[in-house]
């Protein structure tokens, strides 16, 4: 037994007795991970796992992250699908075809969820590592059908811009990285969202598209779509400018059909080319998974397409990502098939009442103003409010929101922007996992929160002291 001992440690950086030591009893555990240089011996697996799992508690509870759309929760047969489809590249079509196919159905499930008008094949659309490269993809798109149009008129191509009220960092990247003027309505006391009045007061023939955001980061809110288009289809009869639409729905694409089926917002409005909503928001799947749809493939130029070998014929693609898990796909192909419309609507209105249930929990434990308080045709499940203008609890939202981290909460505090940038609101996220049970806790200590500043007067913390929250 000795013999064999030495056998397996040789070239070791411990002894072998670590071999049938307790994990916290090893020569491993008693030094600083490393973390500047590249490590030059190897170590045992379980005590590398210990020391990462152990670090891993120091991140906040993902179920108690009450500022993230991102979904915390995931049922057993999601991780088991994701560990068979871990060593599944996405991109290679030709070797993993059910992958590939499972991917297209998603596709044409999505599409069909959107009211897309009928495909004779596949819709047009393709799944991406969240709504941000969906929102990439988009605009690309966008910029393409509006230089071949201005080049046919024989126009210059080379000052495109796009309209938009307070957007995702995402579409600011889109701009720098594309070359593309955002020209972004900014927030003010009273209007936070676009309307068709600015909208029309910056569009020109050189927009390549209006992009609503229907459910907006900052508060939840819906932009709708559906004013913006009418007031587009008066601009083009009276200008001739024909301006398309993408829809920003990356939390609201997967809420409006299940709780609010009768908004118009999606590829029932005719100006509306394409839209774009992320999978592991209210897709219900795990992090890393979006989706964009075109209306048809008259949307999606050619040139854009790459074509793949897949199942004896071709298949197109256009991503801007590369290599990665299908995992996500495939879970997301399970939560379509495991819930349904039928599903769907039963956990997202879940989510919507214990969005209320905070809002009118909250409303009279101070001076506050709503702005979302998690109303199915108004907006996503999310609470965000403000302190009334011109009150003072004693308090601050920031004081409240580091108050609430005491007992583990994450809720964000923080200014809204533009000319609105001296507003501060708090934004309570309520998805799946976040049950009413849950909720009821969370005003436990929201409540005692707010009885300890009644007790304990002291200086408010101000945005520039930080709360480790940052609007994105």
């Amino acid at each position: 037994m000795k013999i064999t001992l030495e056998v397996i440690m040789t070239g070791s950086n411990y002894p072998a007795r670590d071999l049938i030591a307790s994990v916290f009893g090893t020569e491993a555990l008693q030094e600083i991970a490393a973390s500047r240089g590249f490590p030059e011996k190897e170590m045992q697996a379980n005590a590398v796992y210990q020391i990462i799992h152990d670090e891993l508690f120091l991140d906040g509870n993902a179920r108690q992250n009450l500022a993230t759309f991102c979904q915390t929760w995931d049922d057993d047969y999601v991780h088991k699908l994701m560990d068979l489809s871990i060593n599944k590249n996405w991109i290679d079509k030709e070797e993993y075809p059910q992958s590939a196919a499972i991917d297209l159905r998603c596709v044409n499930m999505v599409a069909d969820l959107w009211n897309a008008p009928k495909f004779a094949d596949n819709a047009t659309g393709t799944n991406t590592i969240g709504s941000s490269e969906a929102c990439m993809l988009g605009g690309m798109a966008m910029k393409w059908r509006w230089r071949k149009k201005m080049q046919e008129m024989g126009k210059p191509t080379d000052k495109p811009n796009f309209v938009c009220g307070p957007v995702q960092v995402c579409w600011h990247k889109f701009a720098r990285y594309w070359d593309v003027e955002i020209r972004e309505i900014p927030m003010e006391p009273g209007r936070l969202f676009m309307g068709p009045e600015q909208m029309l007061e910056a569009v020109d023939e050189n927009t390549i598209g209006v992009v609503p955001t229907f459910g907006v980061t900052y508060t939840g809110n819906y932009e709708f779509p559906e004013p913006l288009q009418d007031a587009l289809d008066k601009l083009q009869k009276t200008k001739g400018l024909d301006i398309d639409i993408h829809v920003d729905a990356a939390s609201g694409g997967f809420l409006a059909p299940f709780c609010a089926p009768d908004i118009p917002w999606d590829f029932r409005l005719p100006r509306v080319k394409s839209i774009s909503a992320s999978g592991h928001k209210y897709g219900l799947a795990p992090l890393g998974c979006g989706w964009v749809v075109w209306r048809d493939k008259e949307a999606l130029p050619e040139e854009l397409i790459f074509n793949v070998d897949y199942l004896g014929g071709q298949v197109g693609t256009f991503a801007i990502n590369f290599s990665r898990p299908a995992g996500q796909v495939i879970s997301q192909y399970y939560e379509f098939m495991r819930l349904g419309r039928e599903g769907y609507t039963k956990v997202q209105q879940a989510a919507y009442r214990v969005a209320q249930y905070i809002a009118r929990e909250i409303e009279p434990l101070g001076p506050y103003e709503f702005i979302c308080a998690g109303e199915e045709k108004g907006g996503i499940p999310a609470v965000c409010f403000r302190i009334r203008e011109g009150e003072d609890p004693g308090y601050s939202l920031y004081d409240l929101s580091e108050r609430l981290r005491l007992t583990g909460w994450q809720v964000p505090a923080f200014a809204l922007s533009g000319k609105a940038s001296d507003i501060t609101v708090m934004r309570v996220m309520c998805r799946r996992g976040f049950e009413m049970d849950l909720a009821a806790l969370f005003i436990r200590d929201f409540k005692a929160g707010i009885e300890f500043f009644k007790s304990h007067p002291s200086p408010k913390i101000t945005p520039s002291m930080g709360t480790g929250f940052h609007h994105t």
